[in-house]
């Protein structure tokens, strides 16, 4: 599990710097504590007041402020620090730090801290093309600094370009991919499969399934936060673009099938929350097919049981999504496909069923012991799975 961390923010004078305040605030609602400090410049864009509202930390601004045990801020702030980001970095924060120069409190805290750097750049596109910035960017990034490339859209100055700052789920998942190189999974290949298989009937209409994707993401992003080393193959979704992790896209039970297969390879884990369907159309139709008065006949053909035809040393966890006799029905997939753990919810639960964000499941194992947890968010329950999954691994 995570533990609460000390993130250090840094915000330089850029107009993204608004931006920094939904950073502050994701972070201190995840359980960390977030300590603020702000170039000159970035006051002008934000106030220091908003930042210390949303963190209940006072922020620092001056070279000259001293902590309330008389310590020096900046190495108090470097020493405390689990890690540094810098959202918005600016041209000029960059060339500072890639010439050593310490002449703000953030430079300062920078260089004098050993925990690890993420600089997410935002700026004009041509100050960010400009061969000086990109040789500073190529020193830090030499230096073990880590980088977040910045997006292409549009800009304050009404271009069109790459400078805007990236996405903040981008860099939340770099933060947490960074802080998670000492977790309880670090060095481990976990699988995890994600959404809904989708069979053509014909180039417009499929069989499917209601599944989101939301609990195979969870999943994902809480393995990723332990320190693991992340293969989400994943069915089209709604959710935002994962980052930290290696992201296979696939469409039908067979292309999963074949993605799982090459994935395992070496892995310590695979956990099967995907939802994959039971049966695709024998030939699907190469045009679309018309409507007219008379039915439509579909032969249907099994698909792959991929969880009970993938094999290795490695353990594997499936879900059992049940309408009714949930536990025995578990039982007999957990069985039937050698799995370690099984994860059974009921589905005609509200709460707890497709396109939901909690989920109260069941854990079973293969000794037939059952642990039935309460309702709970999808990543609370993500974690409760991997504690096995990684007491199953040892």
């Amino acid at each position: 599990m995570i533990k609460e961390k000390t993130v250090i923010l840094g915000i330089t004078g850029s107009i993204a710097a608004y931006k920094a305040a939904d950073i502050a605030s994701k972070l201190t609602q995840s359980g960390d504590k977030v300590e603020v400090v702000m170039t000159e410049p970035a006051t002008r864009f934000i106030s220091p007041l908003t930042l210390r509202g949303i963190t209940g930390w006072p922020v620092v601004t001056s070279m000259w402020e001293l902590s309330s045990e008389f310590s020096i801020e900046h190495v108090a702030l470097a020493e405390a620090a689990d890690i540094v980001v810098i959202a918005p970095a600016t041209a000029s924060i960059i060339a500072h730090l890639a010439a050593g120069m310490a002449d703000d409190m953030l430079t300062c805290t920078v260089l004098a801290t050993k925990a690890p750097v993420i600089i997410a750049p935002a700026m004009n596109d041509n100050m960010f093309a400009n061969p000086i910035t990109q040789e500073n960017i190529e020193k830090l990034k030499a230096r073990g600094f880590i980088f977040i490339e910045p997006a292409y859209g549009r800009l304050a100055s009404g271009k069109t370009g790459k400078g805007r700052l990236a996405e903040i789920d981008k860099i939340l998942g770099t933060i947490r991919k960074v802080l998670g190189r000492c977790g309880d999974m670090a060095g481990r290949k976990i699988v995890i499969t994600a959404g809904g298989t989708r069979e053509p009937i014909d180039p417009v209409r499929y069989i499917g399934n209601r599944s989101s994707g939301k609990m195979g993401y969870a999943l994902a992003e809480a393995a990723r936060d332990r320190g693991a080393d992340v293969m989400l193959v994943t069915t089209t979704t709604c959710l935002p673009e994962t980052t930290g992790m290696q992201v296979i896209d696939v469409a039908t039970a067979t292309e999963m099938k074949k993605a799982v297969t090459d994935a395992v390879k070496n892995a310590d884990a695979l956990v099967m929350a995907a939802a994959v369907a039971d049966y695709r159309p024998e030939n699907a139709a190469t045009s679309k097919i018309k409507k007219d008065n008379a039915g439509l006949t579909l032969e249907l053909v099994k698909t792959a049981d991929i969880l009970a035809e993938t094999k290795g040393d490695f353990i594997k966890v499936g879900f059992a999504a049940e309408s009714e006799n949930l536990i025995n029905n578990a039982k007999k997939k957990l069985k039937g496909k050698d799995l370690d753990l099984i994860i059974a919810n009921d589905i005609t639960d509200k709460d707890s069923g497709f396109g939901a964000d909690t989920n109260k499941v069941t854990i079973i194992d293969k000794n037939g012991k059952v642990e039935e947890l309460p309702l709970m968010s999808k990543r609370e329950v993500a974690d409760r799975v991997l504690n096995r999954v990684v007491g199953l691994i040892g």
